[in-house]
């Protein structure tokens, strides 16, 4: 469903959001599902626009190195 509310947006159909639904999600779980997706699209596009790069320790996690420690205080 991310994948094609973030490829082809305008070809979603109400079966697409079938899955979702199947696991107890509503019109509101649907409506979360689509703002979750349309932010990470956002803010990677900004990333990208702007040239950011992961710093070196995040990419090598990425790629599938150590996890990421946890962040002070979490």
């Amino acid at each position: 469903m991310a994948e094609k509310l973030s490829a082809t947006p305008t070809r979603v159909v109400e079966r697409d959001w079938q899955p979702l639904r199947d696991l107890g999600l509503g019109d509101e779980g649907c409506l979360e599902v689509a703002h979750v997706v349309g932010m990470f699209n956002h803010l990677t596009r900004l990333a990208d626009g702007f040239g950011l790069q992961l710093d070196a320790e995040t990419h090598a996690a990425a790629e599938g190195g150590d996890r990421l420690p946890p962040l002070a205080g979490g």
